[in-house]
């Protein structure tokens, strides 16, 4: 064998580590329903392994024994038991253990409910808590820890597929259609989903950030979103209605109030921007707002090329004061 053939075999063996990190992966689960997912996947590997060493160990012991060992009677009593009765009865151990975690978790009147609504490309996200007014955001799913969450999900113009690895499972999002997904997070951390069904051009460059939090710290969080919208830049906010930003995006306490695109109230204290693609830097804002297109082929957000650098760097200072 040689040296490549050697390399080639060893690197397809490493090949599955590839798929392995802790903030997008169902072998990382911080949630109870991802964490039902995983180990029914381990039972069933588990059983798979047995099943498969018994069966190597029935060829083997085929193979070794002498002529005449093997009868037509012995031969039937091991078709039915190996092939019926012994299969039937770890089928409906397995159904038995698994059905119980295929139930959907009952949702209390008193649980935090989340719209995510998916564009081209991003996410618009609402939290609908009770006795209190809602707060929209995008691009960003928050968490608290312990608790019960009722994520309701829509498409708002095409097919797109919301999940979160560590989470729960994957949920269609259909427009004109609500599915629903109840949750409960039970590790803080900062995490990622992935919109999973082909949406277009920038389908794969439609994350999100998701962050378990604990309850108080979420609480507060909840509490300043509601808050309008805070800047010491005044400059920034004149070139932002200079250039016809609020036609699309809402800034809430400045008066712009756009639907279309993405909310950018307390933009500054997101950890990425562009739907998880980017790190929310000056330079990456700036060249954002002048090329979106650059990065995301298909986005429906206009260009700027006739922006001028410094004004595009004003910009992106503005929504990085936004918290």
């Amino acid at each position: 064998m040689s040296p490549t053939t050697r390399l080639c075999g060893v690197s397809f063996l490493f090949l599955p580590l590839a798929g392995c990190n802790r903030h997008q992966s169902a072998l990382h689960a911080f949630g109870e329903e991802a964490a039902g997912v995983r180990s029914l996947t381990v039972l069933l590997v588990i059983g798979a392994a047995v099943i498969l060493a018994a069966m190597l160990l029935l060829m083997w012991a085929a193979v070794r024994a002498p002529e005449g060992r093997l009868t037509l009677a012995g031969g039937e009593r091991l078709i039915l038991w190996a092939g019926g009765i012994v299969p039937a009865v770890l089928l409906l151990a397995l159904l038995a253990y698994s059905l119980p975690l295929m139930q959907p978790r009952a949702p209390d009147r008193a649980d935090l409910r989340i719209a995510v609504e998916g564009e081209q490309f991003w996410w618009r996200v609402r939290y609908d808590a009770a006795n209190a007014p809602s707060v929209t955001s995008a691009n960003e799913v928050r968490l608290p820890v312990g608790r019960t969450v009722v994520l309701r999900l829509t498409g708002g113009d095409v097919i797109h597929s919301f999940w979160i690895p560590g989470l729960a499972g994957k949920t269609d999002m259909i427009p004109g259609r609500e599915n629903v997904m109840t949750v409960r997070a039970t590790q803080a951390g900062r995490y990622r989903g992935q919109c999973t069904e082909f949406c277009g051009l920038s389908h794969a460059l439609m994350a999100f950030d998701v962050v378990a939090m604990e309850p108080a710290a979420f609480d507060a969080w909840l509490a300043v979103q509601r808050r309008p919208a805070v800047s010491a830049d005044p400059a920034g906010r004149r070139l932002f209605a200079q250039h016809g930003c609020g036609g699309c995006h809402t800034v809430r306490g400045s008066g712009e109030a756009g639907l279309i695109g993405p909310d950018l109230s307390h933009f500054g204290s997101r950890h990425t921007m562009a739907a998880g693609i980017l790190q929310p830097t000056e330079a990456n804002i700036a060249a954002f707002i002048r090329h979106p297109e650059h990065t995301k082929p298909g986005v429906r957000m206009p260009s700027f090329p006739h922006m001028p650098d410094t004004e595009a760097r004003a910009l992106a200072r503005y929504l990085g004061s936004l918290r």
